[in-house]
């Protein structure tokens, strides 16, 4: 398939992002990007085109994820995209090992998203991946967060303390506070909350569960104050919530 077929392809049935495309041309530590159903990149940024070795956006068109990068950052990257493309679930700042200009590994925070048609199906998918540096040049610690921050993501039905995160990234409790508000621009607790809500809204949407059930499943052990969290968070019930998507494009 050509290259502006599948642009076609995908620009006839999402808003034009040319525009976007444009403005991450000038953001050298952003890579920006959108892919087809298939993986396939279609739209992409200067900067990640560079960094794969592209003397040219238009090489990178129609090219899968492992044709460009490395394989052990490839399988990690093609997992995401085929959440995002069949499930239509967002992924927000991940932290993660991504490619910079000179094609050593350094860190960012991916989000990725889904594009939807007019009927409200998933028609592909857009990235956006942000440099980070580190704040203290003397030492690394991306790693150890991503650690943490990763063990909450897949831990977030249990118990989680802020002591037992700092251990298991072995760092001290006020070292991994202060370098997760660095990065993550929250708190520990703000983060493990916020991977709580992520979870029970997919679970909202996704399942028929009893909204009790989904409370205990995400870590909250009381129904009520799963049920005040999330309104402070999106404005209304779980109930309410799960009643206005039911009511949106199927």
């Amino acid at each position: 398939m050509t290259t502006e077929r599948l642009r076609e392809e995908l620009l006839s049935r999402v808003a034009s992002p040319l525009v976007a495309e444009e403005v991450f041309d000038r953001t050298p530590d952003i890579v920006f990007f959108l892919k087809n159903r298939r993986g396939q990149y279609v739209v992409v940024n200067r900067a990640l085109a560079e960094r794969c070795g592209f003397r040219h956006k238009s090489e990178l068109i129609g090219k899968s994820t492992f044709e460009v990068f490395p394989r052990q950052l490839a399988a990690s990257y093609a997992e995401q995209d085929r959440l995002v493309l069949d499930t239509g679930a967002q992924i927000t700042d991940r932290l993660e090992l991504h490619l910079y200009r000179d094609r050593n590994p350094g860190w960012c925070l991916t989000n990725k998203f889904p594009l939807l048609g007019g009927d409200g199906a998933v028609v592909g998918m857009g990235g956006i991946s942000k440099d980070i540096h580190e704040p203290n040049a003397r030492t690394c610690v991306y790693p150890e967060i991503a650690k943490a921050a990763e063990h909450v993501r897949r831990h977030y039905g249990d118990a989680l303390r802020v002591e037992d995160l700092a251990e298991l990234a072995g760092l001290s409790t006020a070292r991994l506070e202060r370098y997760v508000k660095a990065i993550f621009q929250i708190t520990v607790g703000q983060l493990i909350s916020k991977t709580r809500i992520d979870a029970a809204t997919r679970l909202l949407v996704e399942t028929e569960l009893p909204v009790a059930e989904i409370a205990h499943a995400c870590g909250f052990y009381d129904h009520s104050a799963f049920s005040r969290r999330f309104k402070a968070t999106a404005g209304v019930t779980p109930r309410d919530f799960r009643a206005a998507r039911s009511r949106g494009p199927r």
